[in-house]
């Protein structure tokens, strides 16, 4: 049986939370602490080759064929924005309302503008959106993008454990915790689904809040055919990550490639501007080359975030009409 919303709109709050400093200061001090481990190692780097720290830098820009670079990344985007897209309308049109797969993707598109804040934010954008079109309630369309992330964080958990366990030999030795993480999210898994399929823990309200609405009504094929969904991107990414590095001097099997770039794109996830954590992840991947890596994790993510969110403009007034409708009353 499904469940059914009694109010068609997003709940007012009751009263203004206040955000706690911590929570505010920590994605700065994350920045921070990243680019000063950055400024030190590449200063040392600057150094042992009788050069200035910004010459160093820019050198590393200098020798990289650009327009390769551009003929390898677009595609990489746009195909990100065409699979993205369908994960977001399969789990709207499981948990939420029936749409069109060309409703979504301008929307989703659009959202990416906000990713270059939040990508949390981007994904409520999604919300707001459906809430205002379709009239979905919108804790429950907040419920089917929390459902997202959560399996965006198994992907990387499972394509971490993969290359791993293929290049156990070849990868750094921190990396070899990484089996061991994905048999402790397994277990975490098997219980977090039983217990909001009602299988344990009957009687506990927590699990009839309405922002667990989508886990409740999942099923295991769910969970697994959005890693399935995913999994193309992360192939392309491999293969995408593996050719451009090497534009930037580094050389790497595509095995390899795919133990490292799971738990990059984990790093990418953290939060603070500039994605700060993947590129500290790169030059810790590669210490023999800090100031390629460097130059190579900054535009690599960057450039990423910037070109979907250019490609949201692209879409940003349809989103726009349809979110905010002019009134016909005059």
């Amino acid at each position: 049986m499904t469940e059914t919303a009694q109010s068609t709109s997003i709940p007012a709050p009751t009263g203004r939370k206040k955000i706690p400093a911590w929570q505010k200061l920590l994605p700065w001090l994350i920045t921070i602490s990243c680019f000063a481990y950055l400024y030190t190692v590449l200063n040392h780097a600057a150094a042992r080759e009788g050069s200035r720290l910004v010459p160093y830098i820019l050198s590393n820009f200098e020798k990289v064929s650009w327009s390769r670079w551009l003929a390898l990344m677009v595609p990489y985007c746009v195909l990100y924005l065409i699979f993205d897209s369908m994960v977001v309308w399969s789990v709207i049109n499981w948990f939420n309302t029936k749409i069109r797969y060309a409703d979504v993707l301008p929307i989703r598109a659009s959202a990416y503008i906000l990713s270059l804040i939040n990508e949390q934010v981007s994904k409520g954008a999604i919300a707001l959106y459906l809430n205002r079109r379709d009239g979905v309630p919108g804790w429950e369309v907040g419920s089917s993008m929390i459902f997202i992330m959560f399996c965006e964080i198994y992907s990387l958990i499972a394509w971490g454990t993969i290359g791993a366990l293929w290049q156990w030999s070849h990868i750094p030795a921190e990396f070899h915790a990484i089996p061991w993480v994905a048999l402790g999210a397994a277990i975490f898994f098997v219980l977090f689904h039983l217990f909001f399929s009602g299988k344990i823990g009957k009687g506990i309200a927590f699990r009839e809040k309405p922002i667990f609405r989508s886990f409740r009504l999942a099923k295991v094929w769910q969970y697994g055919a959005i890693l399935l969904m995913r999994a193309p991107l992360m192939i392309a990414g491999v293969v995408v990550y593996t050719l451009v590095l090497r534009l930037f001097g580094g050389h790497v099997s595509f095995g390899e490639m795919l133990g490292y770039l799971p738990v990059v794109f984990m790093g990418a996830a953290m939060p603070g501007p500039m994605h700060s954590v993947a590129i500290v992840f790169w030059v810790r991947l590669f210490p023999e080359m800090p100031g390629q890596m460097a130059a190579f994790g900054f535009v690599q993510h960057n450039f990423f975030v910037l070109f979907n969110a250019a490609v949201g403009l692209l879409f940003l007034r349809r989103a726009n009409r349809e979110l905010f409708p002019k009134s016909t009353e005059h």
